[in-house]
C-alpha cells in the first residue's frame, strides 16, 4: 500500500483493536485503493475513506430467551449500519455461535461494496448473533427470535434498516421475526424485512439468488478470462446450506458436473455428480449432517473433517465460511489444475490464497461481486413490498441482468486502472466510488 493508504488503515486498526476479520477486509479494500484517489484527489481532501471506514452506528444488545424445559438463556445480539449514502441499512442476520462485533462490522463493511456494485439504492449493514439454532427446537428458535427482535424493531423501517437471512436464519426464522415486529408495531410493513416467503411478500428466486448468482458470475469470468464454459467442468464446492445448493444446481443445469460438497463435519465426493435434490432434503427437510447422503448414495465417498480443496477440479466455489480456503489450499487448486475459484461465501479465501490464485492466472472472483445476487434480489422485494404489489414474479432473467452488470462494472473498472482481469481491484474501486460520489453529493451525510 502506498504511505497515505498505509497510515490510514493503522489509523482506522488503533480504533478497533481485536477485530481481526474486520481489518483483514479492510486491508483487502484498502490495498487497491491507491490508483483511485491519485485520479479523485476530492475522496482524500474530504476524508471519505476514513468516513467510510467507519459505521454510522453499532447496536449491541441482550437477547434472553427460554428453552423447552423453562431454562433461561442470555444470548448477545448486534446490528451494525455502516453507510446509507445510497439507500437503507440493507443486509442479513447471522444466527451463529462464532458471531462477535468484530464478525459484524466486517460483513457490514463488506456489504457496503457489494450493494454498490448491484447498483440499486440500497445502503449497507449486517446483524446477528451468538445464538446457535443447531439443535433447537422450533418453538425454542420461535422464542429466541421474538426476544431478538423484541430489542431491534425500534431501529428497523422501510428505509431506515431493512435485514434479511444469512448463516442460520432462513424463511422460518425470518418469519418468526417479522411475525414479532407486526406484533409489536401493529404495522404490516412487509417491506422491513426480506426473504420472506413467497406467500406473504416475498419472491421465489431470493431462497436460490446467492446461489444462481456467483454461478452467472462465474460464466461471465470464465469467457472473459479463459474464453471457456462453464459445460462440460467439474467443480466442487464447499457448505452445503442455500448459497451451496443452489449454486451445485446451477451448476448442474449449466453443463457441469458438481463431484464434492461438504459440511463443518466433513465433505461427500461423488464422482458421478452431487444429486442436489438428496443435499436439499437432508439439509432443508430433516436437517440432518451431510454423511448421510450415504444413506441413498452408497457409491460415494465421505471423508470426515475432509479437505474438500484437495479435490481436482476445473472451478471452486467456496460458499461456507469466512477464511476457509488458506494459502496451501489455493496451490493444491493451482496445482490440480484449477482455472477458476468464485467465492459464494463472505470473505472465504485468505489474502494468501487469493495472491496465489492472481499469480497463477486462476480467474478469481471475489464475494462482493460474485455473491452479490442474494442481496439483489432482497432489493427487488423492497420494491414489490413498497408498491404493495402482488406480483412477486421476479425473474432469474432479471437476477442474471444484475450479475451481468456487476461483471462488466468490475471488468471495465479494472481496465480503467490498468488491471484487467483483477475483479478484486476492479469491485473494490467500482463500489467505492459510487458510495463516495454519493456521499460528495449528499455534503457527506
Amino acid at each position: 500500500m502506498s504511505d497515505t493508504i498505509d497510515s490510514l488503515y493503522e489509523q482506522i486498526v488503533s480504533r478497533s483493536p481485536g477485530e481481526s476479520e474486520f481489518h483483514q477486509a479492510l486491508y483487502e479494500v484498502l490495498e487497491t485503493l491507491s490508483p483511485v484517489l491519485d485520479k479523485h484527489p476530492e475522496y482524500k481532501e474530504h476524508k471519505i475513506i476514513e468516513l467510510l471506514c467507519e459505521p454510522e452506528r453499532q447496536i449491541i444488545f441482550r437477547v434472553p430467551w427460554e428453552d423447552d424445559n423453562g431454562g433461561i438463556h442470555v444470548n448477545r445480539g448486534f446490528r451494525v449500519g455502516f453507510n446509507s449514502a445510497i439507500g437503507p441499512y440493507k443486509g442479513g442476520l447471522r444466527f451463529h455461535p462464532s458471531v462477535t462485533l468484530g464478525t459484524i462490522k466486517f460483513l457490514a463493511f463488506e456489504q457496503t461494496f457489494k450493494n454498490a456494485l448491484t447498483g440499486l439504492p440500497i445502503g449497507s449493514g449486517k446483524g446477528g448473533s451468538d445464538f446457535d439454532p443447531k439443535g433447537k427446537s422450533d418453538r425454542e428458535i420461535m422464542r429466541f427470535c421474538q426476544s431478538f427482535m423484541t430489542q431491534l424493531y425500534r431501529y428497523l423501517g422501510e428505509s431506515t434498516d431493512v435485514p434479511a437471512g444469512d448463516i442460520g436464519v432462513g424463511t422460518r426464522e425470518i418469519g418468526y421475526l417479522f411475525g414479532q415486529y407486526k406484533r409489536i408495531t401493529q404495522r404490516y410493513e412487509s417491506g422491513v424485512i426480506t426473504g420472506k416467503s413467497p406467500d406473504w411478500g416475498g419472491t421465489w428466486i431470493r431462497k436460490k439468488a446467492t446461489g444462481y448468482g456467483v454461478v452467472f458470475f462465474c460464466e461471465e469470468m470464465l469467457k472473459a478470462v479463459h474464453d471457456e464454459t462453464i459445460k462440460g467442468k467439474t467443480a466442487v464446492v464447499s457448505g452445503s446450506g442455500n448459497v451451496a445448493t443452489y449454486a451445485m444446481e446451477k451448476l448442474k443445469v449449466s453443463g457441469a458436473k458438481v463431484i464434492a460438497c461438504s459440511d463443518s463435519d466433513g465433505v461427500i465426493i461423488d464422482e458421478n455428480g452431487i444429486n442436489v435434490d438428496t443435499v436439499i432434503d437432508l439439509k432443508e427437510v430433516r436437517r440432518v449432517r451431510i454423511s448421510e447422503y450415504l444413506t441413498s448414495h452408497p457409491t460415494a465417498k465421505y471423508i470426515e473433517n475432509g479437505n474438500i480443496w484437495e479435490i481436482p477440479c476445473d472451478i471452486a466455489l467456496p460458499c461456507a465460511t469466512q477464511n476457509e480456503l488458506k494459502e496451501d489450499d489455493a496451490k493444491l487448486l493451482v496445482k490440480n489444475g484449477c482455472i477458476a475459484v468464485c467465492e459464494g461465501a463472505n470473505m472465504p479465501s485468505t489474502p494468501e490464497a487469493i495472491s496465489i490464485l492472481q499469480s497463477n492466472n486462476v480467474a478469481f472472483g471475489p464475494g462482493k461481486a460474485a455473491n452479490a445476487g442474494g442481496v439483489a434480489s432482497s432489493a427487488l422485494e423492497m420494491q414489490v413490498n413498497a408498491m404493495h404489489s402482488a406480483s412477486y414474479d421476479y425473474s432469474e432473467e432479471r437476477l442474471h441482468e444484475i450479475m451481468n452488470h456487476i461483471h462488466r462494472a468490475c471488468c471495465q473498472t479494472a481496465e480503467e486502472f490498468g488491471e484487467p482481469h483483477n475483479y478484486v481491484l476492479g469491485a473494490n474501486i467500482a463500489g467505492f466510488r459510487r458510495v463516495a460520489n454519493a456521499m460528495l453529493a449528499f455534503g457527506l451525510i
